[in-house]
């Protein structure tokens, strides 16, 4: 499961964070509105954990910009504002649960688990063209023919296939796949950008992984005459 914190207070989203990474959850975390959108959009997410009082968007612009875009990332809200009108206004941005500061980590991973709960029957797969990733199995099929793609191409394949036909550029993939506080650089994506397409031909896929320059790299289907 992926989770995404959104949360200015450094100190409680990094122990949040490590909280969550003991219970086998793979963790991310955001200090602004700005960047929580912007990750929140590419739709890899299984939870969002989203601060209202948050510098550039506060939280419930984030919860209102990932709705619009017909995301449907479970949203966890957390506030120091207890009042009614405080957490309607939540909920009616697009939160489903809305928990006051402080609270208990019991508490919390409850709430986690309840909104995990509700969502149901999870997606366990995506699909283009005639190509389905696997998530549970990060397994790429195309008919009868599959392959197992590594943990960094998965990750790539994964936010290609959310974000559709917007372009990622090499740093948004490098930040998302390698994360911030690593020294890898844009020879990296390249290089696995070369690997996913061998695969992709591997198995016959009708994905194309079409770079544009300056702006990074989409999908594009094959159109057959």
């Amino acid at each position: 499961m992926k989770v995404l914190i959104v949360e200015d207070e450094k100190l409680l989203a990094d122990s949040v964070k490590l909280m969550l990474e003991k219970k086998g959850f793979e963790v991310e975390a955001v200090y602004d509105g700005v960047s929580g959108a912007e990750y929140a959009e590419l739709g890899v997410y299984d939870l969002l954990i989203l601060d209202v009082m948050i510098p550039g968007l506060n939280g419930y612009q984030v919860a209102q910009r990932i709705r619009e875009k017909r995301i449907g990332t479970p949203i966890l809200m957390l506030t120091a504002k207890a009042d009614l009108e405080d957490r309607i206004n939540g909920l009616n941005s697009g939160a489903d649960y809305y928990l006051t500061k402080p609270f208990d980590n019991r508490e919390l991973l409850a709430c986690i688990n309840a909104l995990l709960r509700r969502q149901g029957a999870q997606v366990d797969s995506v699909s283009l063209g005639n190509t389905i990733l696997d998530l549970s199995t990060a397994t790429l099929s195309c008919g009868k023919s599959s392959i197992r793609l590594s943990a960094k191409e998965f990750d790539i394949m994964r936010i290609l296939l959310a974000s559709g036909k917007n372009n990622l550029s090499k740093e948004q993939i490098l930040a998302r796949v390698w994360g911030f506080d690593s020294e890898a650089v844009e020879n990296h994506v390249e290089v696995y950008i070369g690997f996913l397409r061998k695969k992709l031909n591997a198995i016959g896929s009708d994905i194309r992984i079409e770079a544009i320059r300056r702006l990074g790299y989409h999908l594009e289907v094959n159109q057959e005459a």
